[in-house]
């Protein structure tokens, strides 16, 4: 065995770990499982806690500024405490839950430009914490989320980049402190309507919440505000979906409506989502394309993008 990372929080001589995972590839919704091997150092200790924790960059506006913070935001406590003796070898095996709302990090097996993804393990040793070992992870979509972008590729979409934003969607029952944002260009024949879309999933055990937002150019109604659609799929109804007719509806009847609007006030397009909480209040019902389906316009506020580039939506490597 091989250990990866002697723990400097505990001192020369110290304690060791290396996290190994059966698999590193997930969904949202299932586990990471997977042994935590520790090595005792050259004296006996007492181990307080042995957690895991899934971090990833988020994207974080602060005044006039944006920057990436690395975020922990999901965490499980996988051993409490235990005494390690010299020298002594500890094997700790786990299940670790992905929350549902685990954003995208591998489509068509490969890693979605922009996003990084890593379980960590920390040891607790006399009040000391080392955050000890970090491993890659792999979040793949589910089977809603993997239709959808394979509707988009199909129609014609070109992915553009991808990240995380710190804040919340007004109107959805979001668990997590962020939400993910998938953007790309749009093909010539919705290209008269917009000029960019940018896709975001919500998961939960149910289903997928769906929200797509339209252009980034500022001043509808007010400066900083814009519409989106927002869609629901369930995860029973996933294959019984023809999703490039359902995505063509969602994008068509979204980018109409949002068009018709723009030229009733008098305004370009701005930011969507409610960023922070400070989302505004719901406007125009969209009928969605499919049985069951029922979106909303909702108006909000977001933060701008940082990220730029192109490239064929199949295209995510780095």
């Amino acid at each position: 065995m091989v250990f990866k990372k002697l723990l400097g929080a505990f001192g020369v001589g110290g304690p060791s770990v290396d996290t190994v995972l059966s698999n590193s590839n997930t969904r949202p919704g299932l586990t990471l499982d997977g042994q935590i091997h520790i090595l005792g150092g050259d004296h006996d200790v007492k181990i307080d806690q042995v957690s895991l924790g899934l971090v990833t960059r988020v994207e974080v506006e602060s005044g006039d500024a944006n920057y990436d913070s690395t975020v922990e935001f999901h965490r499980v406590a996988v051993a409490g405490a235990f005494p390690l003796g010299k020298g002594e070898r500890k094997e700790i095996p786990f299940r670790f839950p992905v929350p549902w709302e685990a954003p995208v990090t591998d489509v068509y097996g490969q890693r979605l430009r922009g996003m990084t993804m890593g379980l960590r393990t920390e040891l607790a040793v006399a009040r000391a914490v080392d955050k000890g070992d970090l491993d890659p992870v792999q979040v793949h979509p589910l089977p809603a989320q993997e239709r959808i972008l394979d509707a988009f590729n199909r129609l014609g979409f070109r992915f553009k980049s991808a990240d995380l934003e710190r804040g919340r969607i007004h109107g959805v029952n979001q668990q997590l402190p962020f939400y993910q944002e998938i953007e790309f260009f749009p093909p010539p024949q919705y290209a008269g309507g917009i000029t960019e879309v940018e896709l975001t999933f919500v998961a939960d055990p149910q289903g997928v919440e769906v929200i797509l937002e339209f252009d980034k150019r500022g001043g509808f109604l007010s400066s900083g505000h814009d519409a989106y659609g927002r869609f629901r799929v369930d995860h029973a109804t996933v294959d019984q979906t023809d999703w490039s007719t359902v995505v063509d509806g969602w994008v068509r009847s979204a980018s109409d409506r949002y068009s018709s609007m723009r030229a009733s006030h008098g305004f370009p397009g701005g930011h969507g989502k409610g960023g922070h909480g400070r989302g505004m209040g719901a406007g125009a019902v969209i009928a969605g394309a499919g049985a069951g389906i029922l979106g909303g316009m909702v108006l909000g506020e977001a933060m701008d993008d940082v990220f730029e580039g192109g490239g064929d939506f199949g295209d995510f490597g780095e």
